[in-house]
């Protein structure tokens, strides 16, 4: 148990103690995600052991579910009676519900058991905490009087967890259910092969689970730290087929659909290692010790086939869900080029490419799905040649895959990397832990609308919902799992369920930090970023100055630029900070005298282009746009891991103009900017830049400068404004022209599409 859960219950013993009629949290209303609809009284209802309840056979899972959850949380268990009673509403849709609470009833509408367990969560949260782990020990809890009116936004709201990087016990898998239902998330989306590892039992093929599901050795630190080290020790395993059907039936008890992803064409190089003849060489490969893409890739001869359909048929045996996960994503094509039998195949199909290829295998597997009564899902790439007939699309890269699929009549359901992966960093701390890069803060998350703009809303009926990603490279153990997904996955539960129109980022954020005792008690290892500062440069007539902002109520903020770390005695923030010259900000919040969260520290680096117009012939891309234009010439860098920070620009496959108006003429020596180069992420530092200066007597004088260094993922460009040493010269116009890098090459991720380009500050000195 968490310390300050020990406290939190240990005072509320004392209260119950001294005073009988002291209830905890007593008329507190705070739900996550927040109902359609809610309405209060001044009457309590009065939970106890004389409480009875009065239910049918049709809603036999919410009502098991509360009898049980009130008798392991208080020890009452609940009679025969009509204080507590299920109705059947045949109006409501299957998972919407009313909940009425009186001075003498509780009442439950449903048209469904699910609609009924959905009421039951937002029941739960009305409770104390202590009612989570059974600590409550009051002969009564009095419950907060309302009508509650409420239903889902969006049907398919889902979270996704990756067990080919990394595994995870049975209990762990099943508490991961039990978060979604809490937070009425319906559908998990489990990643069960990969590259790394084969993680579920096929009778048929025991190399699947003698060698697929082991490899020797685990990349150690980041894919972009160089040399490569490994830790030398071997990791696997697998969940047999009857942990899976426990699992099954668990999340089935909780109305909760499992999705299961067998990865196919790409991400199958475990498979090839335990049957190599599956592969296009035939040659024996190893299960991938590293993470990455790799060029192993199912062969589309006949056997392959066979192997596929014969695994698929164990699978569907275990998961009665309507949809099966096929991938389909970063299957790289060279094995295919070079392969006889694939070039044999494209020409008998009458192929015109390995993107053709794709779209056969998938829709050949999709058939056969089909004849057994099931559809396929798969992350956008399974566009590529064309869309299998009755596909849903997963749209990961952005949301140009749901635009076009959506306006082609298939189901989408939204998971872009800009919202929805939460292997991303969630903070701009140092100690974050290590993660594979990007930058994904908790208010992100809670403004993302799963609805793309360009979709009519005829077209828009096809966006089924959204789902979190956990992509578990970086997360070796089911407490990072937890830090990663926590508070992130009560946003996403919020954009899904909720109606958009009443969502209001403070008001959320105050009923998170109100939940993170239920987290506790809970023992989900959460990330509690609620007391963090923001910090945004400003211009106004010429002059820059710095603004703090946080979240946090009724909390101070104080702050420095000595260099000293705030204290309760340094300067309340109350208005803007003045900057003239390169300064350090700390600013730190503060509850009376007592600090709340982490320092924040900001480096301004102010230089000669500070607060300069700037302008770029090309909108950044609306996921990676930063703190806007303004933000390359604000004396702030990006972070050196955190790509999609503030800080950040990002373009897609686009060449760029950038023209810095200095206003004043000005002697320059040096202009200096970064891009990242993370190529695992699709992004690439350009080749060149080319660079022109309009000089005070209107001269323009132009220059190329070639960049050659891609190795690092931070890529540095230093250029110096060479000028005679007798000549005033003095600029008014700085132009870069930053090339897009192109297509990304076979062999990478992403291969055959556009690079990204992120560009950093610019600093003229």
């Amino acid at each position: 148990m968490h310390f300050k859960t020990f406290v939190r219950i240990f005072i509320l013993s004392i209260l119950i103690i001294s005073c009988k009629d002291q209830y905890f949290e007593e008329g507190i209303v705070s739900i996550l995600p927040n109902p359609n609809t809610i309405e209060t009284s001044e009457d309590y209802f009065v939970l106890n052991s004389d409480t009875g309840i009065n239910s049918n056979s049709q809603f036999s899972i919410s009502t098991d579910f509360l009898k049980s959850y009130i008798k392991s949380g208080s020890g009452f268990n609940l009679k025969k009676g009509d204080e507590i009673r299920f109705s059947k509403n045949d109006t409501l849709e299957a998972e919407s519900y009313n909940l009425q609470i009186s001075k003498n009833e509780i009442k439950i509408e449903a048209s469904t058991d699910q609609g009924a367990f959905y009421a039951i969560q937002s029941f739960r949260q009305l409770l104390p905490t202590s009612f989570e782990d059974g600590t409550f020990k009051n002969s009564e809890v009095k419950i907060k009087a309302l009508t509650i009116k409420d239903k889902p936004q969006f049907p398919y709201r889902g979270m996704h967890l990756d067990v080919g990087r990394h595994m995870f016990s049975v209990d762990f898998i099943k508490k991961y259910i039990d978060a979604l239902a809490m937070l009425k998330m319906n559908t998990f989306h489990w990643h069960l092969t990969e590259d790394q590892g084969w993680r579920i039992e096929i009778k048929k093929y025991p190399e699947l689970q003698e060698v697929a599901a082991y490899r020797d050795q685990t990349l150690i630190g980041h894919y972009s730290d160089q040399p490569h080290q490994f830790d030398g020790e071997k990791y696997g395993g697998f969940y047999t087929q009857e942990e899976v059907k426990e699992i099954v039936a668990y999340a089935q008890e909780r109305f909760v659909t499992i999705i299961p992803e067998i990865e196919m064409p790409g991400h199958s190089q475990a498979a090839i290692a335990a049957y190599p003849e599956l592969g296009c060489t035939g040659e024996q490969v190893e299960v991938a010790q590293k993470w990455g893409v790799f060029e192993e890739i199912y062969c589309t001869k006949d056997e392959t086939f066979d192997f596929l359909e014969n695994v698929l048929d164990e699978v569907l045996e275990l998961f009665p869900s309507k949809y099966i996960h096929i991938g389909g994503d970063e299957a790289l094509k060279t094995r295919w080029k070079l392969c006889n039998q694939c070039q044999i195949r494209i020409k008998n199909q009458r192929l015109k490419d390995e993107h053709e290829l794709q779209n056969y295998f998938i829709s050949r597997m999709e058939q056969y799905l089909n004849s057994k009564g099931r559809q396929i899902i798969g992350w956008d790439e399974i566009l590529e040649g064309g869309l299998a007939p009755n596909a849903t699309v997963m749209s990961w890269r952005g949301t140009n895959g749901a635009i076009e699929a959506a306006k082609a009549g298939h189901n989408v359901v939204m998971t872009p990397t800009s919202h929805c992966y939460f292997d991303y960093y969630q903070s701009e701390n140092d100690d974050e832990p290590l993660s594979i890069g990007g930058f994904l803060p908790l208010e992100k998350v809670y403004s993302f609308n799963p609805i793309p703009d360009e979709l009519t809303v005829e077209e828009s009926k096809f966006v089924l919902g959204a789902q979190g990603n956990i992509w578990t490279e970086y997360m070796p153990t089911e407490d990072q799992v937890e830090y990663m997904a926590f508070p992130r996955i009560l946003a996403m539960s919020e954009v899904l369920w909720s109606n958009s129109k009443s969502k209001n980022y403070e008001n959320f954020v105050a009923r998170v930090e109100y939940f993170h005792e239920r987290l506790d008690v809970l023992d989900i290892n959460y990330a509690n970023h609620l007391y963090e500062i923001e910090g945004n440069m400003t211009s106004e007539k010429g002059k820059s100055f710095y603004e703090l902002k946080t979240l946090s109520k009724n909390k101070s903020m104080r702050y420095t630029i000595d260099g000293t770390e705030p204290s309760s005695n340094s300067t309340m923030y109350s208005e803007k900070i003045p900057i003239s010259e390169s300064t350090v900000v700390k600013a730190q919040v503060f509850d009376g005298d007592q600090k709340q969260g982490n320092t924040f520290i900001q480096d301004i680096k102010y230089h000669k282009a500070v607060g300069a117009k700037i302008t770029i012939d090309k909108a950044p891309h609306k996921a990676y746009a930063g703190s806007g234009t303004e933000g390359l010439v604000n004396g702030i860098s990006g972070n050196d891991k955190r790509y999609g920070d503030k800080e950040w620009l990002g373009f897609w496959g686009e060449d760029i103009e950038i023209t810095i108006d200095l206003v004043e003429e000005k002697e320059i020596t040096t202009i200096k900017t970064r891009f990242h180069n993370g190529n695992g992420q699709w992004i690439y530092a350009p080749k060149k830049i080319m660079l022109e200066f309009t000089l005070d007597d209107g001269t323009k004088v132009t220059d190329k400068v070639a960049i050659n260094n891609h190795k690092e993922v931070i890529t540095n460009f230093d250029y110096n404004f060479i000028t005679p040493e007798d000549l005033n010269i003095k600029v008014k116009l700085i132009k870069l022209i930053v090339p897009n890098y192109g297509t990304i090459p076979d062999g990478k991720q992403g291969a055959g599409n556009k690079a990204w380009t992120f560009i950093d500050e610019i600093i003229v000195n």
